[in-house]
Protein backbone atom coordinates (compact mmCIF):
# COMPACT_ATOMS: atom_id res chain seq x y z
CA UNK A 1 0.00 0.00 0.00
CA UNK A 2 1.74 3.20 -0.99
CA UNK A 3 1.63 6.26 1.16
CA UNK A 4 -1.43 8.36 -0.68
CA UNK A 5 -3.53 5.33 -0.09
CA UNK A 6 -2.86 4.50 3.61
CA UNK A 7 -3.66 8.45 4.33
CA UNK A 8 -6.84 8.52 2.69
CA UNK A 9 -7.99 5.83 4.96
CA UNK A 10 -6.65 7.55 7.56
CA UNK A 11 -7.96 10.83 6.90
CA UNK A 12 -10.93 9.36 5.19
CA UNK A 13 -10.87 11.26 2.13
CA UNK A 14 -12.77 9.67 -0.78
CA UNK A 15 -13.87 11.08 -4.58
CA UNK A 16 -14.41 13.96 -5.68
CA UNK A 17 -11.15 14.51 -3.09
CA UNK A 18 -8.13 12.69 -3.94
CA UNK A 19 -4.38 12.96 -2.08
CA UNK A 20 -1.69 14.38 -4.82
CA UNK A 21 1.20 14.00 -2.08
CA UNK A 22 2.46 13.12 1.42
CA UNK A 23 5.56 14.89 2.87
CA UNK A 24 7.59 14.26 6.11
CA UNK A 25 9.03 17.73 7.38
CA UNK A 26 11.56 16.31 10.13
CA UNK A 27 12.96 19.66 10.86
CA UNK A 28 8.85 20.65 11.49
CA UNK A 29 8.09 17.06 13.48
CA UNK A 30 5.24 17.27 10.59
CA UNK A 31 3.76 15.27 7.84
CA UNK A 32 2.44 17.51 5.21
CA UNK A 33 -0.84 15.94 3.04
CA UNK A 34 -1.66 17.81 -0.03
CA UNK A 35 -4.88 16.96 -1.58
CA UNK A 36 -6.86 18.58 -4.39
CA UNK A 37 -10.46 18.17 -5.98
CA UNK A 38 -10.84 15.99 -9.17
CA UNK A 39 -11.43 18.48 -12.09
CA UNK A 40 -12.89 16.01 -13.73
CA UNK A 41 -15.87 15.82 -11.08
CA UNK A 42 -18.64 19.06 -11.82
CA UNK A 43 -18.67 21.04 -8.23
CA UNK A 44 -21.62 21.57 -6.49
CA UNK A 45 -22.95 24.89 -5.32
CA UNK A 46 -22.99 24.76 -1.25
CA UNK A 47 -25.80 26.63 -0.62
CA UNK A 48 -28.01 24.75 -3.17
CA UNK A 49 -26.21 21.80 -3.90
CA UNK A 50 -26.46 21.72 -8.13
CA UNK A 51 -23.74 21.26 -10.41
CA UNK A 52 -22.15 24.36 -11.44
CA UNK A 53 -18.81 25.40 -13.60
CA UNK A 54 -15.95 26.25 -11.42
CA UNK A 55 -14.54 29.72 -10.72
CA UNK A 56 -11.29 29.60 -9.87
CA UNK A 57 -9.60 28.05 -6.66
CA UNK A 58 -9.33 30.03 -2.79
CA UNK A 59 -5.58 30.56 -1.49
CA UNK A 60 -4.13 27.94 0.12
CA UNK A 61 -5.45 26.66 3.95
CA UNK A 62 -4.37 24.06 6.36
CA UNK A 63 -6.40 21.90 8.46
CA UNK A 64 -4.44 19.72 11.83
CA UNK A 65 -5.07 16.64 12.08
CA UNK A 66 -4.41 14.32 14.65
CA UNK A 67 -1.22 12.74 15.12
CA UNK A 68 0.42 10.04 12.53
CA UNK A 69 2.61 8.50 15.73
CA UNK A 70 4.96 11.44 17.04
CA UNK A 71 4.36 13.39 13.89
CA UNK A 72 1.56 16.22 13.36
CA UNK A 73 -0.09 15.92 10.63
CA UNK A 74 -1.66 18.90 8.39
CA UNK A 75 -3.80 18.63 5.33
CA UNK A 76 -3.23 21.62 2.86
CA UNK A 77 -5.60 22.12 -0.11
CA UNK A 78 -6.51 24.58 -2.30
CA UNK A 79 -10.64 24.85 -2.06
CA UNK A 80 -12.13 25.09 -5.62
CA UNK A 81 -14.59 27.81 -5.91
CA UNK A 82 -18.33 27.29 -7.80
CA UNK A 83 -19.65 29.76 -9.83
CA UNK A 84 -23.31 29.10 -9.41
CA UNK A 85 -25.75 30.83 -11.12
CA UNK A 86 -28.30 31.59 -8.14
CA UNK A 87 -25.87 32.07 -5.34
CA UNK A 88 -22.56 33.91 -7.14
CA UNK A 89 -19.07 32.55 -6.51
CA UNK A 90 -18.93 29.95 -3.42
CA UNK A 91 -16.05 28.14 -2.07
CA UNK A 92 -17.21 24.33 -1.92
CA UNK A 93 -17.69 22.29 0.87
CA UNK A 94 -14.76 20.61 3.05
CA UNK A 95 -16.19 17.08 4.19
CA UNK A 96 -13.37 16.99 6.81
CA UNK A 97 -13.72 19.78 8.62
CA UNK A 98 -16.71 22.63 9.48
CA UNK A 99 -16.62 26.23 8.66
CA UNK A 100 -14.23 28.55 10.40
CA UNK A 101 -12.23 25.88 11.48
CA UNK A 102 -8.52 24.84 10.65
CA UNK A 103 -9.11 21.48 12.82
CA UNK A 104 -10.63 18.22 11.28
CA UNK A 105 -13.90 16.93 12.47
CA UNK A 106 -12.05 13.97 14.32
CA UNK A 107 -9.58 16.59 16.05
CA UNK A 108 -11.64 18.46 17.27
CA UNK A 109 -13.74 15.52 18.36
CA UNK A 110 -11.00 14.24 20.61
CA UNK A 111 -9.98 17.71 21.60
CA UNK A 112 -13.82 18.19 22.99
CA UNK A 113 -13.54 14.85 24.96
CA UNK A 114 -10.13 16.10 26.91
CA UNK A 115 -11.73 19.53 27.59
CA UNK A 116 -14.64 18.20 29.85
CA UNK A 117 -12.07 16.57 31.91
CA UNK A 118 -9.15 19.05 31.96
CA UNK A 119 -8.66 22.95 31.78
CA UNK A 120 -8.22 24.80 28.05
CA UNK A 121 -4.17 25.72 29.53
CA UNK A 122 -3.55 21.48 30.02
CA UNK A 123 -4.97 20.68 27.11
CA UNK A 124 -3.66 23.06 24.81
CA UNK A 125 0.01 21.88 26.29
CA UNK A 126 -0.76 18.44 25.60
CA UNK A 127 -1.62 19.13 21.61
CA UNK A 128 0.78 21.94 21.19
CA UNK A 129 -1.95 24.20 20.74
CA UNK A 130 -2.48 28.18 21.45
CA UNK A 131 -5.14 28.94 24.42
CA UNK A 132 -7.31 30.62 22.35
CA UNK A 133 -7.06 27.68 19.45
CA UNK A 134 -8.73 25.41 22.42
CA UNK A 135 -11.06 28.17 23.65
CA UNK A 136 -12.33 28.48 19.94
CA UNK A 137 -12.60 24.79 19.68
CA UNK A 138 -14.85 24.97 23.08
CA UNK A 139 -16.74 27.97 21.24
CA UNK A 140 -17.69 26.38 18.24
CA UNK A 141 -18.97 23.27 20.51
CA UNK A 142 -21.19 25.47 22.55
CA UNK A 143 -21.99 27.12 19.32
CA UNK A 144 -23.09 23.93 17.89
CA UNK A 145 -24.85 22.63 20.66
CA UNK A 146 -27.34 25.28 21.28
CA UNK A 147 -28.29 25.47 17.84
CA UNK A 148 -28.84 21.73 17.82
CA UNK A 149 -30.55 21.82 21.23
CA UNK A 150 -34.71 21.52 20.67
CA UNK A 151 -37.33 24.28 22.06
CA UNK A 152 -39.60 22.30 24.41
CA UNK A 153 -41.70 23.68 27.76
CA UNK A 154 -39.86 23.79 30.88
CA UNK A 155 -42.21 22.43 33.70
CA UNK A 156 -39.68 22.98 36.83
CA UNK A 157 -37.18 25.74 37.24
CA UNK A 158 -34.32 26.54 39.54
CA UNK A 159 -33.19 29.99 39.95
CA UNK A 160 -29.55 30.62 41.23
CA UNK A 161 -27.06 33.17 41.40
CA UNK A 162 -23.38 32.21 41.26
CA UNK A 163 -20.52 34.63 42.21
CA UNK A 164 -18.63 35.30 38.67
CA UNK A 165 -15.76 37.45 40.38
CA UNK A 166 -15.44 38.93 43.80
CA UNK A 167 -16.72 42.01 44.74
CA UNK A 168 -20.38 41.45 43.87
CA UNK A 169 -19.92 40.16 40.70
CA UNK A 170 -22.75 37.73 39.84
CA UNK A 171 -24.20 35.07 36.85
CA UNK A 172 -27.77 34.09 37.19
CA UNK A 173 -27.74 30.27 36.63
CA UNK A 174 -31.10 29.19 34.77
CA UNK A 175 -31.63 25.46 35.18
CA UNK A 176 -34.24 23.38 33.86
CA UNK A 177 -34.70 20.47 36.53
CA UNK A 178 -36.54 18.06 34.45
CA UNK A 179 -33.32 17.12 32.81
CA UNK A 180 -31.05 18.41 35.53
CA UNK A 181 -29.31 20.97 32.45
CA UNK A 182 -28.30 24.67 32.54
CA UNK A 183 -30.52 26.17 30.19
CA UNK A 184 -28.77 29.96 30.09
CA UNK A 185 -26.25 31.82 31.82
CA UNK A 186 -26.92 35.76 32.31
CA UNK A 187 -24.79 38.36 32.82
CA UNK A 188 -25.82 39.51 35.93
CA UNK A 189 -28.97 39.55 38.37
CA UNK A 190 -31.16 42.47 37.59
CA UNK A 191 -34.60 42.06 37.25
CA UNK A 192 -34.44 43.60 33.78
CA UNK A 193 -31.58 40.65 32.56
CA UNK A 194 -33.72 38.16 33.99
CA UNK A 195 -37.25 39.73 32.72
CA UNK A 196 -35.78 40.09 29.00
CA UNK A 197 -34.64 36.57 28.83
CA UNK A 198 -38.43 35.05 29.83
CA UNK A 199 -40.15 36.86 27.17
CA UNK A 200 -37.46 35.88 24.52
CA UNK A 201 -37.68 32.48 25.69
CA UNK A 202 -41.42 33.00 25.98
CA UNK A 203 -42.61 29.47 24.41
CA UNK A 204 -39.85 27.76 26.80
CA UNK A 205 -41.64 28.99 29.86
CA UNK A 206 -45.32 29.18 29.34
CA UNK A 207 -45.94 25.64 31.16
CA UNK A 208 -44.12 26.32 34.36
CA UNK A 209 -45.40 24.38 37.26
CA UNK A 210 -42.43 25.16 39.64
CA UNK A 211 -39.89 27.71 39.93
CA UNK A 212 -37.41 27.54 43.00
CA UNK A 213 -35.20 30.19 43.70
CA UNK A 214 -33.71 32.24 47.33
CA UNK A 215 -35.99 35.19 48.22
CA UNK A 216 -34.23 37.37 46.13
CA UNK A 217 -36.70 40.73 45.26
CA UNK A 218 -35.21 41.04 41.19
CA UNK A 219 -35.72 37.62 40.16
CA UNK A 220 -39.37 37.70 42.30
CA UNK A 221 -40.51 41.21 40.48
CA UNK A 222 -39.12 39.38 36.44
CA UNK A 223 -40.99 36.52 37.34
CA UNK A 224 -43.98 38.23 38.35
CA UNK A 225 -43.98 40.80 35.80
CA UNK A 226 -43.59 37.93 33.17
CA UNK A 227 -46.79 35.91 34.60
CA UNK A 228 -48.70 36.99 37.51
CA UNK A 229 -49.91 33.95 38.37
CA UNK A 230 -46.43 32.21 39.15
CA UNK A 231 -47.32 33.93 42.77
CA UNK A 232 -48.74 30.19 43.25
CA UNK A 233 -45.76 28.56 42.16
CA UNK A 234 -42.41 29.92 43.49
CA UNK A 235 -40.89 28.02 46.41
CA UNK A 236 -38.52 29.41 48.37
CA UNK A 237 -35.48 27.74 49.07
CA UNK A 238 -35.48 25.75 52.37
CA UNK A 239 -31.69 25.76 52.86
CA UNK A 240 -31.90 29.50 52.56
CA UNK A 241 -34.44 30.01 54.80
CA UNK A 242 -32.07 27.95 57.33
CA UNK A 243 -29.10 30.01 56.35
CA UNK A 244 -31.29 33.32 57.81
CA UNK A 245 -32.53 31.61 60.75
CA UNK A 246 -28.71 30.27 61.53
CA UNK A 247 -27.38 34.10 60.74
CA UNK A 248 -29.97 35.67 63.02
CA UNK A 249 -28.76 33.00 65.83
CA UNK A 250 -25.15 34.26 65.57
CA UNK A 251 -26.15 37.87 65.79
CA UNK A 252 -27.78 37.22 69.05
CA UNK A 253 -24.79 35.00 70.61
CA UNK A 254 -22.17 37.40 69.36
CA UNK A 255 -23.96 40.25 70.89
CA UNK A 256 -24.73 38.47 73.95
CA UNK A 257 -21.03 36.89 73.94
CA UNK A 258 -19.45 40.69 73.90
CA UNK A 259 -21.57 41.05 77.16
CA UNK A 260 -21.13 38.46 79.23
CA UNK A 261 -17.52 38.46 78.48
CA UNK A 262 -17.46 41.58 79.48
CA UNK A 263 -18.79 40.62 82.74
CA UNK A 264 -16.31 37.68 83.24
CA UNK A 265 -18.43 34.83 82.04
CA UNK A 266 -17.33 32.96 79.27
CA UNK A 267 -20.16 30.48 79.28
CA UNK A 268 -20.47 31.20 75.39
CA UNK A 269 -17.10 30.87 74.04
CA UNK A 270 -15.71 28.00 71.54
CA UNK A 271 -19.60 27.23 70.96
CA UNK A 272 -20.51 29.25 68.06
CA UNK A 273 -20.65 26.21 65.51
CA UNK A 274 -23.17 24.25 68.21
CA UNK A 275 -25.52 26.82 67.99
CA UNK A 276 -25.44 26.47 63.95
CA UNK A 277 -25.71 23.22 63.86
CA UNK A 278 -29.14 20.99 63.38
CA UNK A 279 -29.92 19.33 66.59
CA UNK A 280 -32.39 17.08 64.90
CA UNK A 281 -29.72 15.46 62.71
CA UNK A 282 -27.04 14.90 64.92
CA UNK A 283 -26.63 12.49 68.25
CA UNK A 284 -26.96 14.97 71.10
CA UNK A 285 -25.85 13.08 73.96
CA UNK A 286 -22.37 13.97 72.29
CA UNK A 287 -22.91 17.21 73.15
CA UNK A 288 -24.28 17.33 77.13
CA UNK A 289 -22.31 20.31 78.18
CA UNK A 290 -23.67 22.29 74.68
CA UNK A 291 -27.22 20.64 75.26
CA UNK A 292 -26.88 22.41 79.60
CA UNK A 293 -26.27 25.81 77.72
CA UNK A 294 -29.80 25.47 75.78
CA UNK A 295 -31.38 25.24 79.30
CA UNK A 296 -30.11 28.12 80.69
CA UNK A 297 -31.85 31.63 80.54
CA UNK A 298 -29.83 33.22 77.57
CA UNK A 299 -31.04 34.99 74.23
CA UNK A 300 -28.91 32.88 72.64
CA UNK A 301 -30.88 29.80 73.48
CA UNK A 302 -34.05 31.44 72.62
CA UNK A 303 -32.68 32.11 69.07
CA UNK A 304 -31.95 28.52 68.76
CA UNK A 305 -34.96 26.97 70.01
CA UNK A 306 -36.87 29.05 67.22
CA UNK A 307 -34.09 27.78 64.83
CA UNK A 308 -35.00 24.79 65.56
CA UNK A 309 -38.62 25.09 65.24
CA UNK A 310 -38.45 26.56 62.42
CA UNK A 311 -36.44 23.42 60.70
CA UNK A 312 -39.47 21.32 61.93
CA UNK A 313 -42.01 22.76 59.97
CA UNK A 314 -41.14 21.44 56.56
CA UNK A 315 -43.20 18.60 57.23
CA UNK A 316 -46.73 19.65 57.01
CA UNK A 317 -48.91 18.70 53.94
CA UNK A 318 -51.63 20.85 54.49
CA UNK A 319 -51.73 24.19 53.42
CA UNK A 320 -53.52 25.69 56.40
CA UNK A 321 -52.05 23.84 58.99
CA UNK A 322 -48.17 25.02 57.63
CA UNK A 323 -49.56 28.62 57.49
CA UNK A 324 -50.82 28.48 60.96
CA UNK A 325 -47.60 26.79 62.24
CA UNK A 326 -45.57 29.49 60.34
CA UNK A 327 -47.44 32.30 61.92
CA UNK A 328 -47.17 31.06 65.37
CA UNK A 329 -43.63 31.01 64.90
CA UNK A 330 -43.44 34.36 63.18
CA UNK A 331 -45.19 35.47 66.24
CA UNK A 332 -43.00 34.45 69.20
CA UNK A 333 -40.36 35.65 66.93
CA UNK A 334 -41.42 39.26 66.51
CA UNK A 335 -42.06 39.08 70.88
CA UNK A 336 -38.82 37.78 71.64
CA UNK A 337 -37.19 41.46 72.04
CA UNK A 338 -34.51 40.03 70.33
CA UNK A 339 -34.05 42.77 66.99
CA UNK A 340 -32.52 40.15 64.63
CA UNK A 341 -34.95 37.75 65.17
CA UNK A 342 -37.49 39.83 64.96
CA UNK A 343 -36.42 41.20 61.76
CA UNK A 344 -36.15 38.12 60.27
CA UNK A 345 -39.66 37.42 61.44
CA UNK A 346 -40.92 40.22 59.35
CA UNK A 347 -38.68 38.75 56.23
CA UNK A 348 -40.26 35.79 56.95
CA UNK A 349 -44.07 36.97 57.12
CA UNK A 350 -43.36 39.27 53.45
CA UNK A 351 -42.31 35.66 51.88
CA UNK A 352 -44.27 33.49 53.39
CA UNK A 353 -46.50 32.78 50.48
CA UNK A 354 -43.30 31.15 48.85
CA UNK A 355 -42.29 29.50 51.80
CA UNK A 356 -45.76 27.71 51.90
CA UNK A 357 -45.60 26.89 48.42
CA UNK A 358 -42.24 24.88 49.23
CA UNK A 359 -43.43 23.09 52.45
CA UNK A 360 -46.81 21.89 50.61
CA UNK A 361 -45.12 20.98 47.31
CA UNK A 362 -41.54 19.50 48.71
CA UNK A 363 -39.93 21.65 45.98
CA UNK A 364 -36.07 22.79 46.65
CA UNK A 365 -33.21 24.53 45.14
CA UNK A 366 -31.22 21.73 45.94
CA UNK A 367 -30.35 20.73 42.32
CA UNK A 368 -29.61 24.23 41.76
CA UNK A 369 -27.18 24.08 44.83
CA UNK A 370 -25.74 21.19 43.38
CA UNK A 371 -24.29 22.80 39.68
CA UNK A 372 -23.55 26.02 41.78
CA UNK A 373 -20.69 23.05 43.15
CA UNK A 374 -19.55 22.11 39.89
CA UNK A 375 -19.48 25.30 38.59
CA UNK A 376 -17.31 26.15 41.56
CA UNK A 377 -14.68 23.48 40.73
CA UNK A 378 -14.78 24.79 36.63
CA UNK A 379 -13.93 28.10 38.17
CA UNK A 380 -11.30 26.55 39.89
CA UNK A 381 -9.92 24.39 37.61
CA UNK A 382 -9.71 27.27 35.02
CA UNK A 383 -8.17 29.63 37.96
CA UNK A 384 -11.01 32.07 37.40
CA UNK A 385 -12.60 33.90 34.42
CA UNK A 386 -12.24 37.52 33.12
CA UNK A 387 -14.78 37.28 30.88
CA UNK A 388 -17.89 36.82 30.92
CA UNK A 389 -18.38 34.97 27.86
CA UNK A 390 -16.29 32.21 28.29
CA UNK A 391 -17.92 31.38 31.73
CA UNK A 392 -21.00 30.97 30.27
CA UNK A 393 -19.35 28.83 27.35
CA UNK A 394 -17.77 26.85 29.97
CA UNK A 395 -20.68 26.23 31.95
CA UNK A 396 -22.86 25.39 29.46
CA UNK A 397 -20.14 22.84 27.87
CA UNK A 398 -19.89 20.93 31.01
CA UNK A 399 -23.86 21.08 32.00
CA UNK A 400 -25.72 22.11 29.04
CA UNK A 401 -26.51 18.69 27.97
CA UNK A 402 -25.70 19.88 24.70
CA UNK A 403 -24.88 17.69 21.80
CA UNK A 404 -21.30 19.03 20.63
CA UNK A 405 -20.03 16.84 18.62
CA UNK A 406 -18.65 18.34 14.93
CA UNK A 407 -20.28 16.64 11.69
CA UNK A 408 -19.00 15.45 8.35
CA UNK A 409 -20.24 16.42 5.48
CA UNK A 410 -21.10 13.27 2.69
CA UNK A 411 -21.03 14.28 -0.75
Amino acid sequence: MDDKTLYSLILGINTPWRITSVKLDQSQNTVFVEVDYDPDIPLTCPECEKHCTTHDHAPKRQWRHLDTCQYKTVINVRPPRSNCPEHGVKTVRIPWAEKRSRFTVLFEAVIISWLKQASIKSVSKSFHLTWDEVDGIMQRAVERGLSRRKITPIKNLGLDEKAFQKHHRYSTILLNKDNDTVIDVLNDRRKETLLAHLKSEKTQYSMLESVSLDMWDPYIGALLEFDPDLKAKLNFDRYHIAAHFSKGVDTVRASEHRELMADGDDSLKYSRFDWLKNAGNIDNRTRSEFMRLTKKTLRTARAWAMKETAGQLWDYAYREAAEKAWKRLTRWMLLSRLPAMINLAKTIREYLYGIINAVVSGVTNAASESKNAVIQKIKARACGYRNRERFRAAILFHLGGLDMAPTVYRY
